[in-house]
């Protein structure tokens, strides 16, 4: 056998074995869910009700809806890629407290949902969630996708497979690839993975109006990112940025600039009343 041969035997046999180091770990590198539900809605004087949903391929899935009067939306939340539901209780209350009706899942292994995050599963999740009567809307009240880091991703794709009144994409990015090109290591590794999350590819596929926000002190997913998520991006768009805004806070930095945005992003895309 050629020394040519061998060699070209060798790499092939690295390359196999990369393909399986990285595809085993890229779940682990992927996700970071906590379990049990330890923190709720009524923590932080906020009414909800839960619910559960059943996926395709067997999976249960806790969800919350935080009910308003009077809303002015019904919200479809995705959060990111850590904790659970009661991680980001504070958020979802903050958000129903501005007179939105909030409905947010736990993807599966995350909280009470059962099962393990993958990316296929996690679009499974928000198909059970789009094919069940909880996921839709009522034609009264404009219907909102909003997605939170990971969850961007996720919103995006139930864009594509149900179309809301709009579209909010918060803290986030066009692509998996597009996360790692800070390390050459794992830009490299990036190549053999499996994972691709294209916010991008699905919100230009959505055909509906697309709120996107990041913070500028963004210590997780960098300004850039989000910059470079609105650029990839047909009309009608609109870009948000919130200075001083880090990825993980709670409440908005610049509360006012924010909310505003919010609520008139959710007035232009109001359907028109019935006669």
């Amino acid at each position: 056998m050629s020394i040519l041969l061998k060699l070209l035997l060798g790499l092939m046999a690295g390359a196999a074995a990369l393909v399986v180091l990285v595809r085993f770990l890229e779940p682990h590198m992927a996700f970071f869910p906590s379990t049990g539900e330890s923190t709720t809605p009524a923590d932080f004087g906020a009414r909800f009700e839960t619910v559960t949903i059943d996926t395709a391929d067997g999976e249960r899935l806790r969800g919350w809806t935080l009910p308003a009067r009077d809303a002015r939306a019904i919200v479809l939340y995705f959060h990111g890629n850590g904790g659970n539901l009661s991680v980001w209780a504070p958020i979802l209350a903050g958000i129903q407290a501005r007179g939105y009706e909030v409905r947010a899942l736990d993807y599966r292994g995350y909280g009470a949902s059962t099962g393990r995050p993958s990316e296929r599963g996690l679009s499974r999740d928000v198909e059970a969630v789009l094919a069940s009567a909880w996921g839709r809307g009522d034609g009264r009240l404009p219907i909102v996708y909003w997605g939170r880091s990971l969850g961007v991703t996720m919103a995006a794709y139930a864009a594509t497979v149900r179309r809301p009144d709009g579209l909010v994409l918060e803290a986030g990015f066009t692509d998996a690839r597009s996360l790692l090109h800070g390390s050459p290591l794992l830009a490299f590794l990036g190549l053999f993975s499996s994972y691709r999350f294209p916010t991008a590819a699905y919100a230009r596929r959505a055909g509906c109006p697309i709120l996107v926000i990041h913070g500028d002190a963004d210590s997780v997913i960098p300004y850039t990112n989000g910059v470079a998520l609105f650029e990839s991006l047909g009309e009608p768009k609109q870009f948000v940025r919130v200075r001083g805004g880090d990825h993980n806070d709670a409440t908005p930095a610049d509360a006012r600039a924010y909310w505003t945005a919010i609520e008139s992003f959710v007035e232009r895309v109001r359907p028109p009343a019935r006669s």
